[in-house]
């Protein structure tokens, strides 16, 4: 399984590789206009392969598409949101210790250092970057965590060979492992930055019980306890006003362990989709107390609009031209509250929101943005709906130019829009 991973994160490096590389960019923004701009719920993410969204068969420039990138999607119908994805596949307990310590002092960490024979050759450039990822957490609104799995993965092949006695002797030694570490990441963590919200998952059972009935119940009772371990602590934490919570995706797999994740196909525990979407859900309700399932529109359809959490229903669909998202000026205008004036004489929309004005001309390709020429790839024009004909413009050039938060989700062909 080694060779699979750093084949397919390899291929894919560089569609999730840090984030926070991006945010360092943003923090270079001229005081004045930070001073200007609504800060978006900063997510980090820390971990394994689980973070990392990794499946085995994947194609090699298939991008990830796990927890994370869902645990975003739910963030955007919240507000702006940005989020910074440091998983690193094959990462163990210590590993992660080792890599959190690194980055609170703010010291550039190799990849041998973070843990020895690491499979993901991203994990180089995730410890080079370590003070940009310190700079990200420190500005961090919640803190999720996934690790556990691959220190816990040799009970998969050495449990059955085990007696209960010794079974139980070896879990313990797990576990203290593992609280030691994420004890000190948690510390670390809140040192970093006290008002962040740290959220870390338990850690499922994989093995269904097709695979192994004798196997099954003892696996399942040392997830049970190791859930139990993670509850203790982060209520000791708690108790000493570290905000941690636990995210339970581990009860979400029992039964379902051969439909949730690659064991039965291809003898690898790590999630499918399914399992990914359970994961995200447990997190968003862990995190916001909710779980919004947002649809996949097909190729061919309108995409799927959401301005400020709401998803966007209207008789003017959106199309797609020069491979950008128009939509009529009217739908946005109402959705966020903004308002609009039409010239005839000019053929042209004003439309004005919280200090911004827009002015949109058919057939041109700049707006006006208060009070400059702003150029646009497309320029809008006049789309017939029904018996009525409605101005579309290309739906960033109309969102950014009244000052709010525009991200497209190419997996859900659908745009989120915040103020």
């Amino acid at each position: 399984m080694r060779k699979s991973i750093q084949r397919y994160i390899s291929a894919v490096s560089a569609a999730v590789l840090m984030s926070s590389l991006l945010l360092g960019a943003a923090s270079a923004a001229p005081e004045s206009a930070k001073a200007d701009e609504k800060q978006p719920y900063r997510i980090v993410a820390l971990g394994d392969s689980l973070t990392v969204g990794y499946e085995p068969g994947k194609g090699e420039k298939e991008r990830p598409y796990g927890f994370v990138d869902r645990l975003q999607e739910q963030a955007l119908l919240h507000g702006r949101a940005e989020t910074v994805n440091v998983g690193i596949a094959g990462l163990k307990s210590k590993g992660l210790e080792n890599f959190v310590e690194a980055v609170k002092n703010g010291q550039a960490i190799s990849a041998d250092d973070i843990q020895p024979k690491l499979p993901d050759p991203r994990a180089s450039q995730i410890g080079a970057a370590a003070p940009e990822t310190k700079e990200a957490l420190e500005t961090a609104d919640a803190v999720t965590i996934t690790i556990g799995g691959n220190d816990m993965s040799e009970l998969l092949t050495t449990a059955g060979k085990m007696s209960d006695a010794d079974l139980q002797a070896r879990v313990q030694e797990l576990f203290k492992l593992y609280t030691d570490s994420v004890g000190a990441v948690i510390t670390d963590l809140h040192e970093l930055n006290p008002d962040a919200l740290i959220v870390v998952a338990d850690q499922y059972q994989p093995l269904p019980e097709i695979a192994d009935k004798a196997l099954y119940p003892k696996l399942g009772k040392a997830a049970e306890a190791f859930t139990g371990v993670i509850d203790q602590m982060a209520a000791g934490f708690a108790a000493q006003g570290v905000e941690v919570k636990v995210a339970h995706v581990a009860k979400e797999f029992v039964g379902g362990e051969g439909t949730m994740t690659h064991m039965i196909k291809d003898h690898d525990f790590h999630p499918n989709q399914l399992g990914y979407e359970a994961m995200a859900k447990v997190f968003s309700e862990t995190i916001w107390g909710s779980y919004t399932k947002l649809a996949v529109h097909e190729a061919g359809t309108p995409m799927g609009i959401y301005v400020g959490g709401k998803e966007l229903n209207t008789p003017y669909k959106p199309v797609i031209r020069q491979n950008l998202n128009f939509v009529a000026i009217k739908d946005i205008v109402d959705a966020v509250g903004a308002t609009s004036t039409w010239d005839n004489k000019t053929s042209s929309a004003t439309i004005t929101h919280e200090g911004h004005k827009v002015v949109i001309t058919i057939g041109s390709k700049t707006v006006k943005v208060d009070g400059k020429d702003v150029p646009i790839d497309a320029a809008a024009f006049l789309n017939k709906a029904g018996k009525e004909s409605k101005t579309y413009v290309p739906v960033a050039a109309l969102a950014q130019g009244l000052g709010l938060d525009v991200q497209y989700v190419n997996k859900l062909r659908t745009v989120f829009i915040n103020p």
